[in-house]
């Protein structure tokens, strides 16, 4: 397929009306980080791109999420590293402590060159989101509160039918729209056959700041659940963090009360500041609590609708890498499909086989945390020994383990 469209008219936010020569049209699906981080680079290799989040606007708060290695690059490479780095939480580092706050364990920022336990690049996922959302805002057509209904595609396109009533025809229509992704289930079928429970759920919430916390995360752990106090940019709050086991998981995601319930079910009488932390749990404006889980999937693309980020190969939180693997992905999906001339077929294929062995090691990896803190018994397997060369030969392979091709000769707006 060839990617060129006819010179059509744009409405610039500024009501100035410019025609513009656009390239294929792709419409992509979620706004968080993975979504934004594609369409400046299809923007960049010539597409005309639609992102489409069901949220009424972007989510502020979230997890702090972490760029290692290649994805730094890939952060430098979109011009991206200053504007980064200034919405950091500048977090210094973190110490694992006993039930009295005695420091047992040591981890810096500066770790491993800035790639360690804990990234120099370290920041909330909505402060991320923020960034790419507004380096694209004036090039990309961003829809908000509205989501695919249906899409039925051809040998020339997709149909797409939105949930708003509006009916549009793309190229090219990826997901980008995480775990739970409602365009995987749509196109490949149902969650439960890709998506693999670790055996622990993850909360996370604001609090604030009565707890002295300065520029270092604080982790208490018991058998089978630890507690965490992290920093952000605003030193008057702090971001509380929860892990606990659980062999399954059958409370809906999106299901507040219920989740909290099993919260407080399954924190009760753990040590250290958890009950304070807890205390706050029924008034915090951003709660969050899903399980811990990866998406492992054969392919990431079907005919001309593909897979990115924790929607195609969502490593866990457990592997400190699903940034990493949005951004990398985003850059490598976008030139591969430029340099295949906008074909999906070599487009994905080629992007699959040059993401595959990255996500598998970091896969390995949040399958090995996760190992580390279930609850030692007689069936279960043995923790991991982590201090083993082969463990340090994984890393790298998660870390640095795929090329950023320059992608010499195509287009680079």
């Amino acid at each position: 397929m060839s990617g060129g469209h006819a010179e059509q008219e744009r409405t610039t936010r500024t009501g100035e009306r410019r025609p513009q020569v656009t390239g294929p049209r792709v419409l992509v699906a979620g706004a968080s980080i993975a979504g934004p981080a594609l369409a400046y680079w299809l923007r960049r290799r010539g597409a005309e791109v639609t992102v489409v989040e069901r949220a009424p606007e972007l989510r502020p708060g979230g997890q702090a999420v972490d760029a290692r290695g290649v994805a730094k690059e890939v952060i430098e490479r979109m011009g991206l590293d200053t504007a980064v780095r200034a919405a950091c939480t500048d977090t210094a580092g973190a110490y694992t402590v006993d039930a009295n706050g005695k420091v047992l364990e040591t981890f810096s920022a500066d770790d491993d060159g800035g790639d360690g336990f804990i990234a120099d690049i370290e920041i909330l996922r909505g402060d991320l989101s923020r960034v790419l959302y507004d380096n694209t805002r004036d090039s990309v057509a961003y829809v908000f509160g509205d989501r695919i209904a249906e899409l039925a595609q051809d040998a020339d396109g997709v149909d797409v039918s939105f949930a708003g009533g509006d009916r549009r025809r793309f190229d090219l229509v990826v997901g980008a729209d995480g775990l739970h992704s409602p365009l995987r289930a749509m196109v490949f079928g149902p969650h439960e056959r890709f998506v693999r429970h670790l055996g622990h759920v993850l909360a996370f919430y604001s609090v604030p700041n009565e707890f002295g916390l300065d520029r270092w995360l604080l982790e208490y752990q018991e058998s089978g659940r630890s507690a965490l106090l992290r920093p952000i940019q605003d030193a008057t709050r702090a971001m509380a963090m929860f892990y606990f086991t659980s062999a399954d998981f059958d409370v809906d995601y999106r299901d507040i009360v219920a989740q909290k319930r099993l919260l407080r079910a399954r924190m009760a009488g753990c040590g250290w500041l958890t009950s304070d932390i807890l205390a706050h749990l029924h008034d915090t404006p951003d709660f969050y609590l899903d399980q811990v889980a990866q998406v492992v999937m054969d392919r990431w693309s079907s005919g001309r609708v593909g897979l990115l980020g924790d929607a195609a190969f969502c490593s866990s939180p457990m592997s400190g890498q699903g940034t990493g693997l949005a951004l990398v992905g985003a850059y490598l999906l976008a030139g591969e499909l430029a340099a295949a001339d906008w074909n999906p077929e070599a487009g994905f294929d080629r992007y699959e086989a040059r993401m595959r062995s990255y996500v598998e090691a970091n896969q390995e990896i949040g399958r090995l945390n996760a190992r580390s803190r279930d609850i030692p018994g007689p069936d279960a397997e043995p923790s991991p020994d982590f201090a083993g060369e082969w463990f340090t030969e994984l890393l790298e392979r998660a870390i640095n383990g795929v090329e950023l091709p320059d992608y010499a000769g195509v287009p680079n707006s």
